[in-house]
């Protein structure tokens, strides 16, 4: 793709979605888990996937806008591209679907001219954005107001956002490929005790480096500050290694979005993707379950987070004691595992938010409905087998 040249499909169907991605410049790791999202919708409806590229200035007009944006009366700049290679469409779609991890991201959909004019309607789907954030979004709200509907990621975040936008805006948890993380049909030998991937409580960090450095436990963490800000070259290999490794942990350990900052946040409470990721993989997630109404209606089944203290001074008790009751925990992972397949794979996320942008499901949809179906039939079987 280079300057202004137009997108074709090259697809024999005419796709009916079009979606940008930013995979080309924006390689967090944090971002990992939207694109795979991605992903799933395209590998189950007809998508234009226009993959946006950033120009040799990108990085110093991005950071020149962002400090201006917050000063312009006008509130122009943040209708401006920031710095990407223009595209412009050359066919209709039905829907304009820009997935955003972080709700900065939104002005990348400026690179894309006249998009309104050739989508029947628009979905801004953002995965972060905290209630206390709207009031900084005053200069943004020009740029979310120009979709149709607006998802966010956090529950609360919507009626914060909606009331600042002046129409409801939608509110859906996060998912997860449920296909890539379960154990099944082959189920690996689970030879990781406790995996711990991104933030962490350090009073349970210290309990568990305890235990692992009496070669009493494999405990498998992250050793980067900040690791989430990564860059990851091969978002496929980042989750399919991700996955590996949660599927042969027993343990997976989680926690509510920011635990470790909660002043940042003022009490708001996230059901962060580790819920979806850990279950999904089979383990038994130990740590806080989210205090929302959204995780108890998500996540309604029994252990689907065993408790842990937060300052860790039990957590040593609890994984000793679950251990010792192997089939125990042999039901605890097959029953998350089963769970996540039923319910959070993000197919039926795509379902929920193409039913709100006037789309019927598709085929390949139902199609892998029916492949998450047969899995947690596996799933269930295994957890009624007694050994």
């Amino acid at each position: 793709m280079t300057g202004d040249r137009p997108i074709a499909s090259k697809r024999q169907v005419k796709p009916r979605i079009c979606m940008p991605t930013f995979s080309a410049f924006a390689r967090n790791a944090f971002r990992t888990s939207s694109r795979e999202a991605q992903d799933v919708l395209v590998g189950c409806d007809d998508v234009d996937l226009i993959h946006l590229e950033s120009t040799n200035g990108f990085a110093f007009r991005e950071k020149w806008l962002m400090r201006l944006v917050y000063h312009d009366v006008s509130r122009r700049l943040v209708s401006l591209n920031p710095g990407l290679r223009p595209v412009r469409l050359t066919r209709d779609y039905d829907v304009f679907m820009l997935v955003c991890p972080w709700w900065q991201d939104v002005w990348y959909a400026n690179a894309i001219q006249g998009w309104r004019d050739r989508c029947r309607t628009s979905v801004c789907w953002i995965n972060e954005l905290w209630a206390n954030s709207v009031p900084q979004l005053e200069y943004w709200l020009p740029v979310l107001s120009r979709f149709d509907h607006v998802i966010v990621g956090v529950p609360g975040s919507g009626k914060a956002l909606g009331d600042a936008i002046g129409r409801p805006c939608h509110e859906m948890l996060a998912g997860v490929d449920a296909i890539r993380f379960s154990p099944y049909p082959n189920p690996p030998a689970r030879v990781i005790d406790v995996y711990s991937i991104g933030s962490r409580l350090d009073g349970i960090h210290r309990a568990l480096l305890n235990l692992a450095a009496r070669k009493e436990m494999f405990y498998i963490y992250d050793t980067l500050a900040n690791g989430g800000n990564s860059e990851t070259p091969d978002y496929l290999q980042h989750r399919d290694l991700f996955a590996n490794m949660a599927k042969r942990s027993r343990f997976f350990m989680a926690a509510p979005g920011k635990k470790d900052v909660q002043g940042q946040i003022r009490g708001q409470v996230c059901v962060g993707s580790r819920y979806f990721e850990g279950s999904a993989a089979g383990a038994v997630l130990v740590g806080q379950a989210p205090d929302c109404e959204a995780f108890r209606r998500h996540f309604d089944w029994p252990d689907a987070v065993i408790e842990i203290q937060p300052d860790g001074s039990d957590a040593v008790e609890v994984i000793s004691r679950l251990s010792a009751e192997p089939e125990r925990l042999r039901e605890i992972s097959c029953r998350n595992a089963e769970e996540a397949l039923r319910r959070h794979d993000w197919v039926y996320r795509w379902k929920e938010i193409l039913g709100i942008a006037g789309l019927t499901p598709t085929p390949a949809m139902e199609a892998r409905e029916k492949q998450l179906g047969e899995l947690a039939e596996l799933a269930r079987e295994s957890g009624s087998v007694s050994v």
